[in-house]
């Protein structure tokens, strides 16, 4: 009776807008839409990732490129930061993202997972699941469950309505993701697709999995999905193994290149490697979403990490450029030109493409000093006691940085050991930095000599991203989550002060310029217009303009430059404030008029 009801709201919501519904339909070899074939050519661009004031702008380039369809996952820790709290405002209102896409003449197809992958914080889990005792992500556990039904019902109220056959533009609907490279579970995987169907999601449903896990990821029933292969034989012969013998073909993930992590090379692939591929499957009449087409910024600290038993533990940057059709700023590369190209000609007859847009202008804001400045320790607030270390979740903290205190006896040199540092920690002896530990590095452990007497033991811990992929994703916590110890002793008796960062507006400077700072100047600009900060003299933090935090920056690369989009920008006075872990005698800022993505250190 209850989802009767809530289709019947959906049906008189879209009566009410004005708008026409759609069939959208599986035909043996092409999508159907109102009983034509229809060519789904999309690409993948986050509203996360773009500053809300320009999504009109980057869905008008994906519209010039030849584009009729986005696709966008939906982010869990975005929409419910803590349990029971709900957010789908401002940047995060998925809602007017696919309202405007509509706006502009595009389909949507969605991805509400509820795990997304992505490069994106624990996977787009909100990292209070890792509090909730006994539950187990991905799985048929009654707590997962139970929260996870939830949140997709308030999904669903959202997005439900804007489905295609209730009026609005969203084609078709992602159950799980890429769940054969974890598991094989069909039983859990119908458990998904009933809470999709209970919150409203009534129209077409599909999986996606790569090449090698089709099968184990497929639920029976609906459209099986490929991943990361583009020969045309090859992807009809997967969907047919797995559908009855029948298409449609679509290829959920088409990856034009990669993303990038800190420490190491910035990923690009020449277009002309791609547009022989591309011209292959759209001539095939296969249906592609390119991931990505634009990727945009990671901003804040929600970018995620990779870890298995055979790589180090590898967090990516904030820049999600990802060597796209569109660049991190939103205009237009080689590829996107190569691409429209290609697109073009596997367009009805008689089709005109729009004009492309002018680039965007990108300024150079010159020396910036930061004057304004405060150190960490001047900062310390709220304390939490323990015997042992407590994790960031036992503080109830999501992101940031925590610093862990202590006294130990000192008196010569030993051995000072942390077991299960997360992420990278400054070590610091009565105020004074002695050494740096980096879990990229697989880094443990120090030697120090220390002074006689009690000394005081500081440990400032950076949340460096949650893992998204792989086996990993249930040992997520963060900070110090083992033991530490002094010449092979447990240190015992800690003091905990939560660094969230989660805002600085009004954030009050004090305490000098020793050891991590935090550091407040401010640039005048005419018309407001893109630029980006060089971080190349400065050591690692994270910069914020006008209250929007823009991102991390590490002097180790590859990405030496934050991006400031215009949209963030105003007219006259803006702030900017800069965290910086290493370096705290820089107090200048340099603005330049390009990015700077492929400079390791």
């Amino acid at each position: 009776m209850r989802k009767t009801f809530f289709l019947l709201v959906c049906f008189v919501a879209a009566a009410l807008a004005g708008l026409s519904q759609h069939r959208f339909e599986l035909g043996d070899s092409t999508f159907l839409l109102d009983g034509k074939p229809f060519l789904m050519i999309s690409g993948e661009m986050h509203y996360t990732r773009v500053p809300r004031e320009a999504w009109r702008q980057r869905m008008r380039m994906a519209r010039a490129m030849g584009l009729n369809t986005v696709g966008t996952y939906v982010f869990w820790n975005v929409h419910e930061p803590e349990k029971g709290t709900f957010d789908f405002s401002g940047n995060n209102d998925i809602a007017a993202f696919v309202r405007t896409a509509q706006e502009e003449g595009l389909w949507v197809v969605l991805r509400p997972s509820p795990y997304v992958c992505a490069e994106w914080e624990f996977g787009g889990y909100p990292y209070w699941l890792e509090k909730e005792p006994g539950l187990v992500v991905r799985s048929k556990e009654a707590g997962y469950l139970a929260e996870y039904r939830r949140y997709i019902r308030e999904v669903g109220r959202q997005l439900a309505p804007l489905q295609v056959n209730h009026g609005g533009n969203i084609l078709m609907v992602q159950i799980e993701n890429e769940y054969g490279s974890y598991g094989s579970d069909t039983e859990y995987l119908a458990i998904n697709r009933r809470m999709f169907v209970e919150a409203g999601f009534d129209g077409l449903l599909y999986t996606c999995d790569p090449a090698g896990d089709v099968g184990k990821g497929h639920l029976p029933g609906l459209l099986p999905a490929v991943n990361g292969v583009d020969e045309p034989a090859r992807v009809k012969a997967l969907v047919r193994a797995n559908h009855g013998g029948r298409g449609p073909y679509y290829i959920a993930e088409w990856y034009p290149a990669w993303f990038d992590w800190w420490g190491t090379k910035h990923h690009t692939v020449p277009a002309e490697r791609y547009t022989g591929r591309l011209d292959s499957v759209l001539g095939a009449g296969i249906s592609i979403n390119m991931y990505m087409f634009h990727g945009g910024t990671t901003r804040g600290f929600m970018n995620g990490g990779n870890y298995n038993d055979r790589s180090p533990y590898e967090p990516q940057i904030s820049s999600y450029d990802y060597d796209a059709p569109l660049d991190e700023a939103g205009n237009a590369t080689e590829k996107f030109w190569a691409f429209r190209k290609v697109i073009g000609r596997h367009l009805p007859a008689g089709t005109v493409l729009p004009e492309v847009p002018e680039a965007k202008k990108a300024v150079a804001v010159g020396a910036v000093r930061l004057t304004e400045v405060g150190s960490l320790f001047g900062m310390l607030a709220s304390p939490v006691s323990g015997t042992r270390p407590l994790s960031f979740e036992d503080l109830n903290q999501a992101y940031g940085y925590v610093m862990y205190r202590s006294v130990v006896s000192g008196g010569g040199s030993g051995v000072l050991r942390i077991d299960g540092l997360r992420d990278f920690g400054i070590v610091f002896i009565n105020g004074r930095r002695v050494g740096v530990l980096d879990r990229r590095l697989r880094q443990d452990s120090l030697v120090l000599a220390l002074p006689a007497g009690e000394v005081r033991l500081d440990i400032l811990v950076e949340n460096l991203g949650r893992i998204n992929f792989g086996p990993y994703l249930l040992k997520n916590t963060k900070g110090i989550v083992g033991k530490v110890e002094w010449k092979g002793s447990e240190i015992l008796g800690w003091t905990m002060f939560p660094l969230p960062f989660s805002t600085v507006e009004g954030l009050a400077l004090r305490g000098g310029d020793e050891g991590p700072v935090v550091r407040r100047g401010y640039f005048e600009m005419g018309e407001p217009a893109d630029t980006y900060f060089d971080m190349r003299k400065w050591g690692k933090g994270c910069v914020w303009v006008n209250g929007h935090h823009l991102g991390r920056y590490w002097r180790v690369g590859p990405q030496q430059t934050v991006y400031v989009p215009a949209e963030w920008l105003k007219k006259g006075r803006n702030e900017v404030v800069v965290l910086e872990l290493l370096k705290p005698e820089q107090e200048v800022l340099e603005g330049i008029d390009h990015a700077v993505l492929d400079e390791l250190e």
